[in-house]
């Protein structure tokens, strides 16, 4: 069996690119200890799919990326531009 080393989850709260969903869908997947296999067989996409999402690789579509995102936990929010900074401030004081 293999072993599983978790990453780390990315610092920036900001999501800002397709690089960046990647590194907090990895992080959250190695830290439920799944391997890439096993996370693609339980959320029902290919391995292939899974890695593209993980290297920030833009095919794999929205819809699909959001799905991955929320099967392993990952939360995102939406909040208004002029509000950014202000929920960022809070948010980062929430998860210290």
């Amino acid at each position: 069996m293999r072993t599983v080393t978790p990453k780390p989850f990315p610092s920036d709260l900001e999501l800002r690119s397709a690089k960046q969903l990647g590194i907090a869908v990895r992080a959250a997947r190695t830290q439920a200890g799944l391997t890439l296999a096993d996370a693609a067989l339980t959320l029902g996409v290919a391995k292939q799919t899974l890695s593209n999402l993980e290297l920030g690789k833009p095919s794999v579509g929205l819809g699909l990326a959001l799905e991955i995102a929320a099967g392993l936990g990952v939360a995102l929010f939406m909040v208004p531009a002029g509000a950014r900074e202000q929920t960022r401030m809070r948010l980062m004081n929430i998860v210290k």
